[in-house]
C-alpha cells in the first residue's frame, strides 16, 4: 500500500518528536476510562494513523514506542515494554496501511478507507488481544484472565479510535491538499 519516497532525515527526526509528545499528550491527557483498569480508550491511536500516513511507517512507529514509553513511565513508574512495542508494531502497519504516496496528492477514497480499516481493525486485534497480553503473562508473569480481558478491551477501543478518528482525520488531511492535475494555468 505505502510507497516508498525520499525523505528529508532531519524533517522525519523532527516529526518523531513532535509526534511523539503529541501521542503522550494524548494519552495522559485525552483518553477515556474503561471498566477495566489499567485500560482506556486511546485517542492518541487516531491521531497516529494521521501521523503514520504522513510520516510513513518508519516515523509512525519511532514515534509511537517513545510517546508510550513517556508515558509509562510518567503515569506508572514504570515502562510496560510488551504494550509500548505494539504501539511502535501498530505505528508501522498503519503506516503501511495508508498509501502516504496518494494521501499527499490529496486522495483517501472509500476503498481506500475500507482497506485501511480492515487492515486496521485486525492489527489491533492481534497486537492487543494476543501479542500484548501474551507477553505479559510470559515476561511479567501476569494472571492470564486479567491482561487478555485488558488486551480485548484495548483491541476494541484502538480499532474504534483508529476507524473514527483515524479515518476523519486522514479523510480531512487528503481534502486539504492540492490534487495533482488540478491547478490548471489561465490563458
Amino acid at each position: 500500500m505505502a510507497t516508498a519516497t525520499k525523505r528529508n532525515p532531519v524533517k522525519t527526526v523532527v516529526a518523531i518528536g513532535i509526534g511523539a509528545a503529541i501521542i503522550l499528550i494524548l494519552m495522559r491527557f485525552v483518553m477515556l476510562p474503561t471498566p477495566v483498569p489499567n485500560t482506556k480508550l486511546q485517542t492518541a491511536y487516531g491521531f497516529l494513523a494521521l501521523f503514520a500516513g504522513i510520516f510513513g511507517p518508519f516515523a509512525a512507529g519511532v514515534a509511537a514506542f517513545i510517546g508510550h514509553f513517556l508515558n509509562d513511565v510518567t503515569q506508572y513508574g514504570t515502562a510496560w515494554f510488551s504494550w509500548i512495542s505494539c504501539s511502535a508494531l501498530l505505528g508501522v502497519v498503519l503506516g503501511y496501511a495508508v498509501d502516504g504516496k496518494k494521501l499527499l496528492a490529496g486522495y483517501f477514497t472509500v476503498k481506500q478507507a475500507i482497506i485501511f480499516n480492515v487492515i486496521q481493525v485486525i492489527a489491533n486485534l492481534i497486537l492487543w488481544g494476543v501479542v500484548a497480553p501474551s507477553i505479559d503473562t510470559a515476561v511479567y508473569a501476569e494472571p492470564t484472565n486479567k491482561v487478555y480481558l485488558q488486551g480485548i478491551v484495548a483491541a476494541i477501543g484502538n480499532a474504534l479510535s483508529v476507524g473514527i478518528i483515524g479515518t476523519v482525520l486522514l479523510a480531512v488531511y487528503a481534502r486539504t491538499r492540492t490534487k495533482s492535475g488540478a491547478l490548471e494555468l489561465e490563458k
